[in-house]
């Protein structure tokens, strides 16, 4: 079967911790087209001071997606889900789903990794897993939930990360899709298994995790109860990359290996895709971590803070009564003299503020740096500091990476900031190539069409990407000054430990 010769529809839910939303991808003549059907909230419920999401009403709101593509009389050819990280459910030995999964946001999972380090030092788990520590990893929610007696984990006999929790809800069948499981720091991602000795250490079997499944491989099919509910045929379920980063980052409509990414939005994630997991003692220092990617392939990134400090800057403005669009960011920015002010995006002060603006003029006082006076110096400060820490990252990268980096791909919604995107290219001295927006979505849709045979490779899969989207390409620009600057910002940075970035 050849996509060139056929017309082939996909179903995708791309659910993120605020939001979620359900996607026709249509394939026809080697190209691909997309079609919103749902939008709908995800909601975190505290009860007695616990945190847990609906996974009930996400599977309502997955059935609401399926209804409306047999509204449109869509034959679908297969289904995809991909969520955030690390959160997962508990099942009992006759499959019921014991309560409602935990958040990641619960703060019940405070102080665990340093209990469990007591166990296993930091730097073996880092060894054993290559993942950076971060307290709402999978690994510290069970050992927190076993420290609490906490009843589910007490009677489980199996764990499902979200998506294929909700892929079991709809055939019937449990497995755990290797991407989604990278984020855990269960897994050993050079044997691309979960690792027995981070169970046992903490007295949990690891038999409650199922076998790893690869991206691209058929879960079962839709249960004949949910399809009649639908109005659809009893398609394939295909675990696409679960994480939707990790779906994101298949949809790079790179030519070759010599790139970076960014998945950019309001937080960012800077990394490569490399054949094998990079574990060091540099890569611990420098807190990168290594999760799983399709193909067998391992995306090795950080974590940097995004446009939340934009946005939270014109949450405060707008709550004074001053609202911009981006034409106007755009135009403000230039309106003032460049390299006034500079910040760390990481820094902890940044982390969530009561004031995004008092936050940004008290780390300039604190610095010695002029505090920025007008609304146009602080966008242009957020701006031109987020183009600096890309470059600090980058050379990290470059230092580690296996290969030559050339040229820097920015995907997600962010890849829309032209101002952002050239002043990234000016600060890392190499091509930006910006897009797709809907990068996640692309990945999800592709990667089902990789599982029924359509394409046969990760480079296939880019090149129908590459055929469907428009790039557009910044070049860099005045880059002997912003190296310059480059050397001030360093000085910012270099005796402080970044915020931990709550990214999934």
């Amino acid at each position: 079967m050849s996509l060139s010769a056929h017309t082939h529809h996909f179903f995708a839910m791309d659910l993120g911790a605020t939001s979620g939303r359900t996607i026709l991808g249509t394939i026809s003549e080697g190209k691909l087209e997309l079609k919103e059907l749902t939008r709908f909230p995800n909601k975190i419920i505290r009860v007695h001071d616990k945190y847990y999401w609906d996974i009930y009403a996400l599977f309502e709101a997955l059935k609401d997606g399926l209804k409306a593509t047999a509204a449109l009389n869509v034959k679908v050819d297969a289904i995809g889900i991909d969520t955030w990280g690390v959160d997962f459910v508990y099942l009992g030995e006759d499959g019921t789903i014991l309560g409602q999964p935990r958040s990641y946001r619960d703060p019940y999972t405070n102080g665990m990794p340093e209990e469990y380090f007591k166990l296993l030092s930091k730097k073996e788990v880092y060894d054993l897993t290559g993942i950076q520590i971060m307290n709402f990893n999978s690994l510290f929610q069970l050992f927190a939930a076993k420290q609490e007696n906490f009843s589910p984990l007490s009677i489980a006999t199996d764990i499902l990360f979200i998506p294929d929790a909700l892929s079991y809800m709809l055939t019937g069948n449990k497995v755990c899709e290797y991407t989604i499981a990278s984020t855990s720091q269960l897994l050993n991602p050079r044997t691309q298994n979960f690792e027995p000795k981070l169970f046992e250490a903490m007295g949990i079997s690891p038999s409650i995790v199922q076998p790893i499944v690869m991206p691209g491989e058929i879960v079962g099919y839709v249960l004949d109860s949910v399809a009649k509910e639908c109005g659809i045929a009893p398609i394939p379920v295909i675990a696409v990359a679960g994480h939707d980063t990790g779906a994101a980052v298949a949809a790079v409509p790179a030519e070759n290996e010599n790139f970076a990414y960014l998945s950019s939005g309001t937080w960012s994630l800077m990394g490569i895709e490399v054949k094998d997991p990079i574990i060091t003692a540099e890569s611990y220092e420098m807190n990168f971590t290594n999760e799983g990617g399709v193909d067998g392939t391992t995306r090795f990134l950080k974590n940097i803070t995004g446009m939340w400090l934009l946005e939270q800057c014109r949450k405060g403005w707008k709550a004074d009564g001053k609202s911009y669009n981006y034409s106007e960011i755009v135009e403000m920015c230039n309106s003032v003299d460049c390299f006034q002010s500079l910040i760390d995006p990481d820094d902890a002060c940044f982390a969530n503020p009561e004031s995004m603006s008092a936050a940004i003029a008290c780390y300039c006082e604190r610095t010695n740096q002029k505090v920025p006076l007008t609304d146009a110096e602080y966008i242009r400060c957020i701006l031109e500091s987020l183009a600096l820490k890309y470059k600090h990252v980058l050379n990290g990268l470059q230092k580690m990476a296996p290969f030559s980096i050339e040229k820097l791909h920015v995907i997600g919604g962010g890849s829309q900031n032209k101002l952002l995107n050239q002043m990234t290219a000016n600060a890392i001295g190499m091509p930006v190539l910006a897009g797709p927006g809907e990068a996640t979505a692309i990945g999800n849709i592709m990667i089902q069409a990789k599982g029924l045979g359509l394409v046969n490779s990760l480079q296939e899969i880019r090149n129908v990407i590459t055929n469907s989207i428009s790039l557009e390409t910044f070049y860099p620009e005045d880059t002997a000054l912003w190296d310059k600057v480059y050397d001030k910002f360093l000085s910012l940075i270099s005796a402080k430990q970044p915020a931990e970035i709550d990214q999934l």
